[in-house]
């Protein structure tokens, strides 16, 4: 006889109260500044990335990290910020991640990782709102201004 093996992983999909919507990149810089810097786990000396997830009115019902990583650069993969995503669940998405530096331009690894959030995105039915890069004071980056989402 076979046995049965289950395996239960909990991901930590931090929740918020009533939260304005966001629809425009200063309302997500603001959630940044306001929610994101002040969890026990932000350092800003090294990038973060977070996505953020929205109901059908584009309120911020919660967001996790999908991951930290050093000064210049961390990795990031569809499937880290879909899976808590969906299991959240999320209507819609923005990804956001800061740049330490303090310049909000994109990289290209930037772009290629929203081409992928995107289309993973469309294929999921999870539509990627923007993908907005932090920088310092009110400098910003959306992807979505840009014509690029």
């Amino acid at each position: 006889m076979s046995e049965l093996a289950f395996e239960y992983k909990l991901t930590n999909v931090q929740e918020v109260g009533a939260a304005p919507p966001i629809t425009a990149p200063e309302e997500a810089v603001e959630y940044w500044r306001k929610v994101i810097e002040e969890r026990c786990w932000f350092q800003p000396n090294r990038e973060h990335v977070v996505a953020v997830h929205l109901n059908v009115r584009s309120m911020a019902t919660g967001h996790h990290l999908v991951g930290i990583g050093t000064l210049s650069e961390c990795t990031a993969h569809p499937r880290d910020i879909f899976g808590p995503a969906l299991c959240a669940p999320a209507h819609t998405i923005v990804l956001m991640h800061n740049h330490p530096s303090g310049d909000p331009a994109p990289s290209r690894a930037d772009h290629e990782l929203t081409k992928l959030v995107r289309n993973g995105g469309d294929f999921l039915r999870v539509e990627l709102v923007d993908h907005v890069i932090v920088g310092a004071g009110e400098n910003y980056f959306s992807f979505r201004e840009a014509g690029l989402i």
